[in-house]
């Protein structure tokens, strides 16, 4: 395994910058995910790492050895694609030895094919062809492959993208359960937050090429640093307003005709233009009166109702903005049918500075 260092690396393709001066430190044994939407960079960062794509600029450190020039097959790295891309004339055995065999290996190739099946619970089916496996089981096959080489550093491309749920569901938790018991270092690239949330040490979150936000999930969740973050990672509630002050340490910020008492923010001044992200899963809406002293109590009506299995969505307009509080339990079921004036409760609120009219 290796530690993995890109410095100030960036891509165009012509003018068009894909990637712009990035930085970022993976840690041998990591498992990091560059996440974000399609067009963001992600895949084009994976495959400079990888020497698929040369930087325009900038370098890539595997340890402290400089790898920027070199090809993919001098990187000793082991890349697992969207789709398995097995040779389907060649058994899962002779897939698997593949890259043994390329490298003038071939004493080793029976033993650590049998040690691969062991390992990705495909044993037995060294014989079959890929046509006679299951899509999970093929890139299982394709995973095998790439450890059969003993890589330094794990690189994924979407790999479950071509999946379906329950199969995406299973797998991503046998990629992280491979790439703990072998120590490998990795990065995975997805725009599943679920896949990132689910099987990440630290997740990038990435959007015109650069990064956005590096951290641990509950960092990028609880603490989001950029609008982008905030609007991405999860549902959230977005409201514009303006610092109008501070009141019993608690900084208030003005939507309209409504006022937000929010913790202390040093770092925003009466004036400040800020946007104000609620989460729906933390507002309550409030019965029999119990208002276990919420930091903002607001009346509001309830404009739709969203049922979804397990949550219900119940759409609540506040002083002529929107909100979607999110209700579990039995409370949903009894919300099912409300129409009407609601109280809501709530204390989390995070500030980001409005880049558009601040």
């Amino acid at each position: 395994m290796a530690r993995v260092r890109l410095v100030k690396v960036s891509k165009y393709f012509g003018s068009t910058p894909a990637v712009e001066q990035i930085n970022l430190d993976v840690a041998e044994g990591e498992f990091l995910t560059l996440l974000g939407p399609s067009g963001c960079g992600k895949t084009t960062t994976l495959r400079m790492i990888a020497g698929l794509i040369e930087p325009t600029a900038g370098q890539v450190f595997f340890d402290d050895q400089d790898v920027t020039d070199l090809a993919p097959n001098q990187r000793n790295i082991g890349f697992v694609f969207q789709t398995p891309a097995l040779f389907p004339h060649m058994s899962v055995a002779d897939n698997i030895g593949f890259g043994l065999s390329v490298k003038g290996r071939k004493a080793e190739i029976k033993a650590k094919v049998e040690e691969m099946l062991k390992l990705v619970d495909l044993t037995g089916y060294g014989n079959r062809l890929p046509r006679q496996l299951s899509g999970g089981q093929q890139q299982r096959v394709a995973l095998a492959r790439v450890l059969a080489t003993n890589p330094r550093v794990l690189l994924f491309d979407e790999p479950l993208s071509a999946l379906d749920r329950n199969l995406r569901e299973t797998l991503k938790y046998n990629i992280l359960e491979l790439q703990r018991r072998t120590g490998k270092t990795a990065i995975y690239v997805t725009h599943d937050q679920s896949e990132a949330f689910a099987i990440s040490d630290r997740i990038a979150v990435m959007n015109l090429g650069r990064i956005e936000q590096l951290g641990t999930q509950t960092d990028i969740y609880l603490n989001p640093q950029s609008d982008f973050v905030a609007e991405f990672i999860g549902a959230n509630n977005r409201l514009e307003g303006k610092v109008a002050g501070v009141e019993n340490d608690a900084t208030l910020v003005q939507v309209n005709d409504l006022t937000l008492r929010c913790g202390p923010q040093p770092n925003f001044k009466t004036g400040h233009a800020v946007l104000a992200y609620i989460r729906p899963e933390n507002i309550t809406i409030l019965e029999n009166g119990n208002d276990r002293n919420y930091r903002n109590l607001i009346e509001g009506k309830v404009e739709q109702i969203i049922f979804e299995g397990s949550v219900a969505q119940i759409w609540v307009n506040i002083a002529g903005q929107r909100l979607r509080v999110d209700v579990s339990g039995a409370q949903r079921l009894q919300l099912l049918n409300h129409q009407g004036q609601v109280q809501l409760g709530f204390d989390e609120v995070t500030l980001i500075a409005n880049r558009e009219t601040g």
